[in-house]
């Protein structure tokens, strides 16, 4: 049965049809044929339960958030002021791609909205400066996925949806290995660049002057992640409670700072946050019904015997799962994998004695990387999309050596669990 349930969720998904459909598709077949219970008769009742906590609000108010400071024009005034600091480094402009993405990644709590963010202000000055089209592109790509790394993240909030784990313990154990794989993507680009110098295109310096002028653009951005994060460490707000806040923030600073906040960019918000999240939501609403079938019909027990009785230690299962996580994240879109696989896999690591809030970050760091792997890496074809000329091949080979920062820090969390749990237990 389990072989038949993947089997059946790549086929489907083959043919193109929306992924929460193909997740109800699923759970209504598995209740037919494999269940001994009418499941169809609770399918209202699953969906209702699925969708009524209140706090999967924060979703919408985080998309929001991250919708009006892209649609207000606030990106390219971060991007210009990065680009001050960081334009001497070996490659130049792709450091401030990196920096950009992991700024907007501390408000959108978005991947594909950060990675769309960057490349759309960021694309046309490849060609006009001489970078390297691959590696310019695989910088943005990579670095959008930090989006769901560093906090707010909208996956570590589904994530603690999911397993009732504490949402500030999640954002708090994320910004450390965040903020490092940021490091690391800069540090491993000038290396590339200082090696071959003609993939980086021209290094710029600025005046100190030029250089403060800028750093006023960024202060509206450090006061949004401060406010929205930092009353929710305090205990002043709770996630959704700081997402609201954060959106009038950011709705002060697209009037102020950005190009206006006019009825125009406000529909264009609202529109994009209803579109994303009613995806969201009916990808988790699908993925409960699925869970819920595949428990009755005994696979999730099928599984959790499958994995815990292959003779190996605690290690050695941990490392099966996350190459299992390796290969589905090549054919499964990053949100259906997260929904689809954590009721099974995050009870069998728990009872492993693995803490649930390290092993979320570390879920995260693989859900990054089937972000940024083909064929189905969204970033990849949010990239390519802000390109006026190029192929895919471009942006999968641009990606190559982030992929191996990502598996270098899979090593580090796995090897040193600190970095992610110092800061939940000092908070």
């Amino acid at each position: 049965m389990i072989w038949t349930v993947a089997v059946s969720l790549l086929a489907l998904m083959a043919l193109s049809i929306p992924v929460g459909i193909v997740l109800f598709i699923l759970g209504i077949g598995v209740s037919e044929f494999y269940s001994a219970f009418p499941l169809l008769r609770a399918l209202g009742q699953v969906v209702w339960s699925s969708s009524s906590s209140a706090t999967l609000i924060a979703i919408p108010f985080f998309v929001l958030l991250g919708e009006i400071l892209v649609r207000g024009g606030v990106a390219e005034r971060t991007y210009s002021a990065l680009d001050k600091w960081l334009s001497w480094l070996p490659g130049g402009l792709i450091h401030a791609n990196i920096a950009t993405a992991t700024m907007f990644s501390a408000t959108s709590g978005s991947s594909v909205a950060t990675a769309a963010t960057v490349a759309t202000v960021a694309m046309p000055q490849a060609d006009r400066l001489g970078y390297d089209p691959r590696l310019f592109a695989g910088a943005i790509a990579a670095g959008g996925t930090l989006g769901i790394l560093i906090p707010p993240s909208i996956n570590l909030i589904v994530y603690g949806f999911l397993t009732e784990t504490s949402i500030p313990q999640l954002f708090s154990a994320g910004l450390i290995p965040g903020l490092l794989m940021a490091l690391a993507f800069v540090v491993v680009t000038a290396l590339i660049c200082r090696a071959r110098p003609a993939l980086g295109g021209p290094s710029r310096s600025f005046g100190w002057g030029e250089r403060l002028r800028g750093l006023i653009q960024l202060v509206p951005i450090v006061i949004l992640f401060t406010v929205v994060i930092g009353s929710i460490y305090a205990g002043w707000a709770t996630p959704t409670e700081s997402a609201a806040v954060g959106v009038v923030i950011a709705a002060l600073i697209a009037a102020t700072l950005g190009h206006g906040l006019g009825l125009r960019t406000i529909a264009e918000a609202l529109h994009g946050t209803v579109r994303i999240s009613a995806m969201i939501m009916l990808v988790i609403t699908g993925a409960y019904f699925l869970n819920f079938a595949m428990t009755s019909a005994g696979l999730g027990q099928q599984l959790t015997d499958l994995l815990e009785n292959t003779g190996l230690p605690p290690l050695g299962t941990l490392l099966l799962i996350v190459l299992l996580y390796l290969v589905l994240g090549f054919f499964i879109e990053t949100l259906s994998l997260m929904v689809a696989t954590i009721p099974i896999i995050v009870p069998i690591v728990s009872n492993l004695g693995y803490d649930k809030v390290w092993f979320g970050v570390l879920l995260i760091v693989l859900i990054e990387m089937a972000l940024i792997t083909p064929p189905v890496g969204l970033n990849l074809f949010v990239v390519q999309s802000t390109r006026a000329k190029g192929s895919m091949s471009d942006v999968i080979l641009g990606v190559i050596p982030y992929v191996f920062v990502m598996l270098g820090m899979i090593g580090l969390l796995i090897a040193l669990p600190g970095l992610a749990l110092w800061l939940p237990s000092k908070l």
